[in-house]
C-alpha cells in the first residue's frame, strides 16, 4: 500500500488531472487485493455555473466527470444525498452494506445495488481551511464481492486517505485559483497572471482588434425600474452579447457599467484579410442579432428592451498591470482604445448599430462604406468611418425595436 501512497502523492505535484488520480486509484486498489467495483472523487467549486463536480470510475468502463449546476431543484437533490448526510451528521466516513438492504432512503444506494454491487463506504477528507469555499473532498469506493469488504481491505484502503486528501487539495487549489481568475479576468489574462505577470506597470505592446459594446438607454432603465430587475436584465444583456465576442475567439476584458471592451489579438499585422479583424466583426454582428433575439422575446413578456451598439478598430495597445500597488487591473490601454469608445458614441447619429474605423474595415474582406469623417472628443483630428454592407437581417431589423 505505500507503493500507492507514494504514487498519490507524486500525482498531487506533477498532475492537475483528478480524473487521472481517481482511475490510477483504483486500478491500484484492485492490484493490491482491494476489489474495487466502483469509485468517486466529489468536491464543491468556485464556479458561477456549477457548485460541485464529480469523478465516477468504475472497473469495466472509462472515468466520467459530471459538474453539478446551482439552483433550488439540484440543492434539493444534494439534501438527499449521502454526501449531505455525513455533513449535517458530523461524521467522516459512512459505510452501508447493500447486500443487506442498507441506505435504501438514498437513490444512489438503490442504483448501486440494483446494479450488483454489495458494499458502499464513503470518507469525507477535510482541507482545514474553514474561509475556503473548497472545503475538502468525498471519497468513496463500493464492491460486487460477495460479503462486501473485508476488514484488511478497508484498512488498506483508509491508509491513502492522508495522500488523497493532499493531493486533491494541491489540484482542486490549482482548479479554482485557475477557474476563478477565468471567470473575473478572461482565460488568456488569467493564464497570464498565474504565469506571474503581476506587477504594476508590466505589459507589452500587443496589435489587436477591439470592440466595445455599449446598451443604449440604460441609464434610464436603471433610474425607473427596480434595481434587482436591471441586474438580471442587464446580465441577459451581456450574456448574450458575450457569448458571441468568446465564440468568436475575443476576450472579454472588463464590463464597464452597460458596455464591454474585448479585444482580439493579431499576431501577423500584414496578413490580408486580418484573422483577427475578420473574427470581430462576426462577433460583432451575432452580438447584435444576439441581443435582437433576447429583445424580441423581451417585447413578448412586455419587459423593457435594450439596444447593443459596437463598435470596432485596430490598432497597437499596451497590454498588462494598471493600478494600485494592491489592486490591479490587467487590461489594455492606448489611443485605440479610447477611440473606439468614442466611435461607439456615433452610432445614434448615423442610425447603425456597429460601426467600424477606417482602419479596422480595411483590414477586413467585408465590403464596407465610408460614412464620413467625425471629430471625436478628446481626440486629435477627424476619424473616418465606415459601416459594413450587407448585414444580417437580425442586425438591420434590430432598428425598428424599441426607441432611443
Amino acid at each position: 500500500m505505500q507503493v500507492l501512497i507514494d504514487w498519490i502523492l507524486e500525482q498531487g505535484t506533477t498532475s492537475d488531472d483528478l480524473g487521472a488520480l481517481l482511475t490510477g486509484i483504483g486500478e491500484r486498489l484492485l492490484e493490491s487485493g482491494v476489489p474495487v467495483q466502483r469509485a468517486s472523487l466529489d468536491l464543491p467549486t468556485i464556479d458561477p455555473n456549477s457548485r460541485a463536480i464529480s469523478y465516477k470510475w468504475w472497473r469495466d468502463r472509462p472515468t466520467a466527470v459530471q459538474t453539478l449546476p446551482h439552483g433550488i431543484d439540484h440543492e434539493g437533490v444534494f439534501q438527499r444525498s449521502v454526501v449531505y448526510h455525513l455533513l449535517s451528521t458530523g461524521l467522516e466516513i459512512g459505510r452501508w452494506r447493500l447486500d443487506r438492504r442498507e441506505g435504501s432512503q438514498f437513490e444512489l444506494l438503490r442504483e448501486l445495488r440494483a446494479q450488483g454491487l454489495t458494499d458502499y463506504v464513503l470518507r469525507l477528507a477535510g482541507f482545514g481551511d474553514s474561509t475556503s469555499a473548497v472545503k475538502g473532498v468525498a471519497f468513496s469506493i463500493a464492491t460486487d464481492r460477495a460479503g462486501g469488504f473485508s476488514d484488511s481491505a478497508l484498512s488498506q484502503a483508509s491508509r491513502i486517505t492522508p495522500a488523497l486528501r493532499l493531493a486533491a487539495y494541491r489540484i482542486s487549489a490549482a482548479h479554482t485559483a485557475s477557474n476563478a481568475l477565468s471567470v473575473y479576468l478572461g482565460s488568456n489574462t488569467a493564464r497570464r497572471v498565474l504565469a506571474g505577470e503581476i506587477q504594476r506597470g508590466g505589459g507589452e505592446r500587443i496589435a489587436a482588434a477591439v470592440l466595445f459594446a455599449d446598451l443604449k438607454r440604460f441609464t434610464v432603465l436603471s433610474e425607473h425600474e427596480d434595481a434587482l430587475d436591471v441586474m438580471r436584465w442587464l446580465n441577459e444583456h451581456f450574456q448574450a452579447i458575450g457569448d458571441a465576442v468568446m465564440a468568436k475567439g475575443g476576450e472579454i476584458l472588463k464590463f464597464l457599467g452597460d458596455g464591454l471592451l474585448a479585444v482580439f489579438a493579431v499576431e501577423n499585422i500584414d496578413r490580408w484579410p486580418c484573422p483577427g479583424c475578420e473574427d470581430a466583426l462576426r462577433a460583432a454582428e451575432a452580438a447584435v442579432a444576439a441581443n435582437h433575439a433576447l429583445n424580441k422575446t423581451r417585447a413578448i413578456n412586455g419587459d423593457p428592451v435594450l439596444q447593443v451598439d459596437v463598435a470596432l478598430n485596430f490598432g497597437e495597445v499596451v497590454y498588462g498591470n494598471v493600478g494600485a500597488s494592491r489592486r490591479l487591473d490587467f487590461t489594455v490601454i492606448g489611443p485605440v482604445v479610447n477611440e473606439t469608445c468614442r466611435i461607439e458614441g456615433l452610432c445614434d447619429e448615423l442610425g447603425h448599430n456597429i460601426i467600424l474605423s477606417e482602419t479596422f474595415a480595411r483590414r477586413c474582406s467585408r465590403k464596407t462604406t465610408k460614412v464620413g469623417a467625425f471629430a471625436l472628443r478628446g481626440i486629435e483630428g477627424p476619424r473616418s468611418v465606415c459601416v459594413p454592407l450587407q448585414a444580417p437581417a437580425a442586425a438591420r431589423a434590430l432598428l425598428s425595436v424599441g426607441s432611443d
